[in-house]
């Protein structure tokens, strides 16, 4: 196993297991998701279908790292998590609430390294 492979199989699956983690407490409603989406302005109703975003993203990685034929696909679900947690982002930034911004910062930044290591190991 190579340096890129290994660093592949770790930033993935730190990425995989994050956005199960956080998809997890979107549904269960958990107290500090429902407070922070509340203070960046995301409705409530809207929880569900980001989890289900994060959800098949953290898919779409873990069908790449179980198929290399599937890499195409992780690349799609790396590209679709970062552009939701740019999103994130952007929320937080429009309300000023930059004291927890390490937090979509965190999500966003595994997602990037994960979508450049699928691109990496595809060539």
């Amino acid at each position: 196993m190579t340096g890129t492979q290994l660093a592949l199989l770790v930033v993935t699956w730190l990425t995989i297991v994050s956005n199960v983690g956080i998809a997890a407490a979107d549904l269960a409603g958990a107290r500090f998701v429902l407070a922070n989406s509340a203070e960046v302005g995301v409705p409530r109703s809207w929880l569900p279908r980001l989890a289900a975003c994060k959800l098949a993203g953290a898919t779409g990685l873990l069908l790449g790292l179980l198929d290399a034929a599937l890499r195409p696909l992780a690349a799609a679900a790396a590209c679709g998590l970062v552009l939701l947690y740019a999103g994130a982002l952007a929320f937080h930034l429009r309300a000023r609430v930059l004291y927890n911004l390490a937090f979509p910062g965190f999500y966003l930044a595994t997602a990037v390294a994960s979508l450049a290591l699928t691109l990496s190991a595809s060539s």
